[in-house]
């Protein structure tokens, strides 16, 4: 809004509003808009979920050290998409469809959990949607943005090749049938292309979701797989930089990092509340809606499999549920003392500050381990 009024209006009256046209300064304000809108909101919305109690219900079958955190506010993750999609209608171009693509991902997948942890708090217990419905909700989610990426792709505006790390040259097309020319493959193509992008979305909403069980670790995280999508969504948008790195360019993405950066901002203002002793929980309406927000922005700018990398951790933990579950099915017995992979070293007796910080420090590794791989092809 602010770079239609500014730029495109009043650009010619007063010239220094030329600013307005660099996705960096608008990067960099909108970051801070939501850090600030965050922290300056959450004291107010604190107080409301109190009101209504609006408290968190801790499972049974989990540590029992978290017991105390019975009735601590959740459905935070209101805070949180209010922070991201406020700035972002402010800085952003609102022309760009890419834009309008991430919040719907966003706001979708939050409204997704708003239901869950509704259902939570009516029955009041630590059980919401069934899995089936959840993940099918999800699912419905993921199809509709892939059915919208192949309206862009149709009109152009949207490339089905991946980057893959450390490989150069090696960019496979998703819709198979623009490299195998039989009219037969075509539905086998598009049932692909949707398998997979529903695979990286509600696999990276779950995977969020999953982490969040320990104050500010899924939120910390979060800053830093934002940060380093921020980063990506901006050198996939420049000319410059694309050329020279060889990625996939998607012109008109660098519009996207002034989402990453407001998911960044808003990130950051709820960890300040979020923190070690929590004052508020995100629940499920903050974690599936940044894990499925991330997930869209990776499809958009072609970076799937780096997406695996930069959300590192949440990918461990996801896993460790999926290793747990199969091996007590399959063998009747535990590989971890409990999963997700933090419980299990809240077993061991590690303290759950050293948990969260030991957490962080190896996701920003991992980030910082997939920002490289755009030059070590």
């Amino acid at each position: 809004m602010l770079y239609w009024l500014f730029y495109e209006k009043l650009y010619h009256v007063f010239t220094p509003f030329r600013v307005f046209q660099y996705s960096t300064f608008r990067t960099a304000f909108a970051s801070l808009s939501a850090l600030f809108l965050c922290i300056m909101l959450g004291p107010w919305l604190i107080a409301k979920l109190r009101a209504f109690q609006i408290g968190q219900y801790i499972r049974e079958e989990g540590p029992k050290s978290h017991m105390k955190k019975a009735g601590t506010p959740t459905m935070g993750g209101l805070l949180i998409v209010i922070s991201i999609v406020v700035p972002t209608l402010l800085w952003a171009n609102l022309r760009n469809p890419y834009v309008w693509i991430a919040m719907f991902g966003l706001v979708a997948f939050g409204c997704i959990g708003f239901v869950d942890d509704y259902a939570k708090i009516r029955r009041k217990q630590n059980l919401g949607l069934t899995a089936g419905r959840k993940i099918l909700m999800q699912v419905v989610v993921a199809l509709s943005v892939g059915f919208i990426l192949l309206l862009l792709h149709a009109q152009k505006m949207y490339s089905t090749s991946m980057n893959i790390p450390f490989l150069k040259t090696f960019k496979p097309d998703l819709l198979i049938e623009t490299w195998i020319h039989n009219p037969w493959t075509y539905p086998l193509a598009f049932i692909g292309f949707y398998a997979f992008i529903t695979f990286i979305i509600v696999g990276s909403s779950n995977a969020v979701n999953l982490t969040d069980g320990l104050d500010g670790l899924a939120i910390g995280l979060m800053i830093v797989a934002s940060g380093a999508m921020t980063i990506l969504t901006y050198v996939t948008g420049h000319a410059k930089f694309a050329e020279y790195l060889d990625l996939a360019r998607l012109p008109g993405a660098s519009e996207l990092t002034v989402f990453c950066a407001s998911v960044t901002g808003a990130s950051l203002g709820f960890l300040w509340y979020n923190a070690h002793p929590a004052e508020i929980f995100m629940g499920d309406v903050g974690s599936l809606a940044l894990g499925g927000s991330l997930a869209v922005v990776a499809v958009l700018i072609k970076q799937e499999i780096l997406l695996a990398f930069i959300g590192g951790v949440y990918v461990l933990e996801a896993l460790s549920v999926i290793l747990q579950v199969g091996s007590y099915k399959l063998r009747g017995k535990r590989i971890f003392k409990m999963a997700p992979l933090h419980h299990h070293f809240e077993a061991l007796g590690w303290p759950e500050s050293k948990i969260i910080v030991r957490f962080w420090i190896l996701g920003l590794i991992m980030a910082l381990f997939a920002l490289t791989t755009l030059k070590l092809r």
